[in-house]
């Protein structure tokens, strides 16, 4: 049985719940393309790759973030990571369960930020809230898997 059929009855399409490494080809070509041998979790030194649904490569930021070196791609002999290199097309986007927009004082997501795309611009009467300059944000996930509250995710903005 094709794996992506338990996928059918969800809300959500395949393509936006799960995120493939850096360069990865649209989702139909890159499903075809792949030939899950895992050369790409091998070779990703931050190993923020893991084997996902259906035995896919997919991206997994609970115990870091990409630094995009382009390690996966070169691994990817049949070419389903073939992209330009350079940064995802996700970005942060932070919710309502974020302590610091709670009242808690914590900024532990931009101190994993090194793009400084996340600050905490002092506030009268309250602890910093974070303000997200999605310019400045490469969506490499740091701030993911750091947030105490799991208040962030990655999206492809509309």
């Amino acid at each position: 049985m094709d794996p992506r059929r338990r996928f059918f009855f969800r809300a959500q399409p395949i393509a936006a719940t799960i995120q493939r490494p850096p360069g990865a080809l649209p989702e139909a070509a890159f499903e075809q393309a792949c030939t899950r041998c895992d050369a790409c979790i091998t070779a990703c030194p931050p190993q923020v790759i893991r084997r996902g649904s259906g035995g896919f490569p997919a991206m997994d930021f609970s115990r870091a973030g990409c630094d995009f070196c382009g390690a996966c791609q070169r691994a990817c002999a049949p070419g389903a990571l073939a992209a330009a290199p350079g940064f995802g097309p996700w970005k942060a986007q932070i919710s309502s369960s974020c302590l610091a927009q709670r009242g808690v004082d914590c900024r532990v997501c931009g101190d994993g930020c090194e793009a400084r795309a996340l600050r905490f611009p002092p506030r009268r009467g309250g602890a910093p809230v974070p303000v997200l300059d999605l310019q400045a944000c490469t969506g490499c996930g740091a701030c993911v898997g750091s947030c105490p509250a799991q208040a962030i995710k990655l999206v492809v903005p509309a």
